[in-house]
């Protein structure tokens, strides 16, 4: 990639994967080890020290991207980049994000096993995403 927007996707996809992999790794397993009967304060707790994690990691990285197809659009890996960084944007919209609204009201063990898959996917993209900024530097 020759403008200047290459640093900036490697960082922000760099930033989300870093992020992505210590929810999949360590957040979301200590999450659903915790009890039922102690659930709802743990997810509670969750959902507000997150929430403003994923608003900076995930703006950062939609601005790299967005700036990364504006710079060169025909450019295959910023094109794959764009990609896995929407699978995660799209996975968490369509299915995280409900899948903890719905574990806000209690805790149920399908559900959880339903986030932590959606949440293996969501590494897979950030995986993607950020091979695919690398290759477009």
């Amino acid at each position: 990639m020759s403008g200047g927007s290459a640093p900036w996707l490697v960082l922000a996809a760099g930033a989300h994967l870093g992020f992505q992999l210590t929810v999949t790794l360590v957040v979301y397993p200590a999450l659903a080890d915790v009890s039922p009967d102690q659930w709802s304060r743990a997810h509670d707790a969750h959902s507000r020290r997150i929430t403003p994690a994923v608003v900076l990691v995930y703006a950062g990285l939609l601005v790299a991207v967005l700036a990364s197809l504006w710079s060169e659009p025909a450019v295959p890996a910023n094109l794959a980049a764009a990609a896995g960084a929407g699978v995660c944007m799209a996975l968490t919209a369509a299915a995280a994000a409900p899948l903890h609204s719905r574990l806000g009201h209690g805790h149920d063990a399908l559900l959880v096993r339903r986030l932590l898959l959606v949440d293996r996917l969501r590494l897979l993209g950030a995986l993607g995403c950020v091979v695919a900024a690398v290759l477009a530097a």
